[in-house]
């Protein structure tokens, strides 16, 4: 699309032309000029995040939003390409120092290329990813900057240009503005009121808050987001979350990760609401804020025979929603009715999938209690299907691994949780040694406070180092692929990762005294009066836990030789992540032949990422 259009730029431009021919240089400035002076409401309209041409094609701003950076930069070509050719033709006489110094035209045109300029080396991802914020304040103020010098650039037949992406900004700002007010504000509450929205702000692990608002006055659809601000924590700021709700919920609900700024704030309300009587919580810490949306649009993964859903870390607010969706138009396909008592929204369209195999891949095993209710509903409802008869099936895993950008490629078979700490070759040991026993696991609250449940290779082909099992700060680490989830699973063999024991005694520290401690001998040799690797069991949760990374290749094409029909992949997380599905499908889907003529069924992926 983006080739397509810069061909068809340059068609334009030089069609009739010879840009060889020095008596045409002239000539050639000025069409290139009116081609990039047309290009500006198409930049706007792209830009905005109620444009006509999202509602067109069935899309959504986020959808459209690289492609609005092309345009940009294909636009800023144009516009050199203007300048160059006016530049060129003055060169011949030594005029280019006059034009710049005396002509009013020249100097705003100028201006408005350096803005231009700007404005493209600016939007590049590691600028704009480095402090959004501040990308998005200095973009509004240099777009409008631009647009003044290009008016008073231009000659009046051409202003119209000018007014015309105006025109489009403003709507879209109208637009979203009543938009708002919409979702905010309501007159027809009782008692009425004209305030927005409370949210209630809970600290959970790995830095991550929950933000709850009860009663949300708009209907919304699995997989959307909405911009959220709260101007009591992170004044002028407003940020994008996935819904990790839906409307039969009853609430909204978003599950935050702190980084820094607004997000930050957000987790220290959250840490220092925890604690005070429920009143005073409510009175005093409850915020008001103000969301904008629900944006964001996936096709209707109902229509899909089998559908593999992956995430990383939060990026399960994006797939959880979307499986429970499925899974409540089970119970109405098999009931055929609305089930007032299940939990999960009801819709009035069936589903026709089969099959769902949900992956998520996290750094702790803490992280599975953001959704820990939420997937054993699943799992009772799947179950009391398939005791009916009915041939439906969810198949769900949870990968833990330390590596934030799964990109590693190492392969392993194991399934393991353990402790944190130092070097072990510094007490003699070797890094993690192999069991066949039941896994040992510390309590809950030892984990809140200095645990990390990560691992190490558990196959004895592998030689593990210090270096590769032990991460950053002491932390045991498992960054190696999953090659056989199966036979980790079927195998069963365990591997303690010992890479620091003095860290335990802050552990006893912080968890006191009494709780029921078991202890065994350092598999170097060393004594347990002089070390103690202690730990506490519990219960695995109803859905596998496996040390590692996935393999989502394999797992994708395991699912796809299941399917009956057509299959729908689905991916949120770390870009590492994304670009491993990604890489996947294409393989599988030229692999496999698919739509060449062997009756292979299509392949449909929808991706999405952290980060703007």
């Amino acid at each position: 699309m983006v080739i397509a259009e810069l061909i068809l730029v340059l068609v334009l431009c030089f069609y009739g032309l010879d840009p060889n021919d020095q008596w045409q240089w002239e000539s050639i400035g000025y069409r290139t000029g009116y081609i990039a002076t047309a290009q500006l409401p198409l930049v706007v309209l792209l830009a905005g995040k109620r444009n006509i041409i999202a509602w067109f094609t069935g899309s959504s701003y986020e959808r459209l939003n690289w492609l609005h950076r092309w345009v940009a930069r294909i636009l800023f070509l144009t516009v050199t390409v203007h300048m160059g050719f006016w530049f060129t033709n003055w060169a011949r006489y030594d005029y280019i120092k006059i034009q710049l110094a005396t002509n009013p035209i020249v100097q705003r045109g100028f201006a408005a290329w350096f803005i231009l300029l700007w404005i493209v080396l600016s939007s590049l991802a590691p600028i704009r990813r480095w402090n959004y914020e501040l990308f998005v304040i200095q973009h509004i103020v240099t777009f409008v900057g631009f647009f003044v010098a290009v008016y008073l650039h231009l000659p009046a037949e051409l202003k119209l240009w000018v007014w015309i992406p105006v025109a489009f900004f403003l709507f879209d700002r109208v637009f979203r503005a009543c938009a708002t007010l919409v979702v905010n504000v309501s007159l027809l509450n009782k008692p009425p009121t004209t305030l927005a929205p409370k949210a209630t702000f809970e600290p959970l692990s790995a830095n991550t808050t929950r933000i709850t608002i009860s009663n949300p006055r708009f209907k919304w659809e699995a997989g959307q987001h909405v911009f959220l601000s709260c101007h009591g924590l992170a004044p002028l700021q407003a940020h994008p979350f996935t819904i990790a709700s839906l409307p039969a919920d009853g609430k909204l609900e978003f599950l935050v990760k702190s980084k820094s700024g607004s997000t930050r704030n957000f987790l220290r309300h959250a840490e220092d609401s925890r604690g005070l009587p429920p009143a005073s919580s409510n009175k005093c810490h409850d915020r008001s804020v103000i969301l904008e949306g629900p944006y964001g649009r996936i096709r209707p993964l109902r229509q899909f025979d089998s559908v593999f859903l992956i995430a990383g870390s939060s990026g399960a607010t994006f797939t959880v929603p979307l499986m429970k969706d499925i899974v409540s138009n089970w119970t109405v396909n098999t009931q055929g009715r609305f089930d007032t008592s299940n939990p999960l929204m009801p819709s009035s369209q069936c589903a026709a999938t089969r099959l769902i195999r949900f992956v998520w891949v996290i750094k702790s095993r803490s992280q599975y209690t953001w959704f820990a209710s939420e997937l054993e509903t699943v799992n009772a409802i799947v179950t009391q299907l398939k005791n009916a008869s009915h041939k439906v099936e969810v198949e769900m895993s949870i990968y833990i691994t330390c590596d934030e950008n799964l990109e590693a490629v190492n392969t392993f078979s194991g399934r393991n949780i353990v402790l944190e700490g130092k070097d072990p070759e510094a007490y003699g040991g070797t890094p993690c040694t192999p069991q066949d026993n039941r896994p040992e696991y510390v309590s809950e609250k030892a984990k809140d406070s200095v645990m990390s449940i990560d691992s190490v290779s558990s196959d004895p082909r592998i030689e593990t180092s210090a270096a590769t099992s032990c991460g950053p700060n002491g932390a045991c680490c498992c960054m190696q692929t999953v090659e056989d989830e199966a036979e980790a699973l079927e195998s069963g063999r365990q591997c303690h990762c010992h890479c620091g024991v003095d860290s335990i005694e802050a552990v006893k520290e912080r968890i006191g005294p009494n709780p029921s401690f078991e202890s065994e001998k350092h598999p170097s040799g060393i004594s347990s009066s002089d070390e103690k690797i202690e730990t506490m069991h519990w219960d695995y949760p109803p859905i596998p836990l496996i040390a590692g990374r996935p393999k989502p290749r394999r797992l994708i094409r395991e699912m796809l030789e299941q399917a009956y029909g057509e299959s729908a992949v689905v991916v949120c997380g770390p870009q590492g992540l994304v670009d491993d599905v990604r890489r996947s499908v294409v393989y599988l889907s030229d692999d496999r032949a698919v739509h060449k003529g062997t009756g292979a069924q299509g392949i449909y992926l929808h991706t999405e990422s952290f980060g703007y």
